[in-house]
């Protein structure tokens, strides 16, 4: 079973930085997309940003210079640099990843699609 791990959330005030990480269950070996979604209360999940296995890098606009997305050179865990937070950054952030991973190995690979947890970050006025 794949798990994805979040850290990092928490209470900041406006024009603060928060780091969120999410790692990967060591039984995925080939990861196609990691990802940051975050919703609000009421709100539909958002993309935040998202990453490649070849690198290309996207972010949403309310974002864009703002936010950093990275990956580690083992490709299974990936990181939120969140600079200059507004208070219309409060949400629920949550990592997403697909690729492929196996049970065992003498299992054959298989296609995922997980979500972490989710974790709260609150940004005070």
């Amino acid at each position: 079973q794949v798990q994805l791990v979040e850290s990092g959330g928490g209470l900041v005030q406006a024009g603060g930085s928060l780091r969120l990480s999410c790692a990967a269950s060591a039984n995925v070996f080939s990861i196609n997309v990691m990802a940051w979604y975050r919703q609000a209360p009421g709100k539909q999940r958002d993309l935040v940003a998202r990453i490649t296995n070849s690198g290309t890098i996207n972010y949403a606009d309310f974002v864009k210079g703002r936010f950093t997305i990275s990956r580690e050179s083992d490709k299974n865990t990936v990181y939120l640099q969140m600079n200059s937070l507004k208070p219309e950054d409060t949400a629920v952030y949550y990592c997403y990843a697909d690729g492929f991973y196996r049970e065992s190995y003498v299992a054959g690979p298989r296609w995922f699609e997980y979500w972490g947890q989710g974790t709260q970050v609150t940004v005070s006025s």
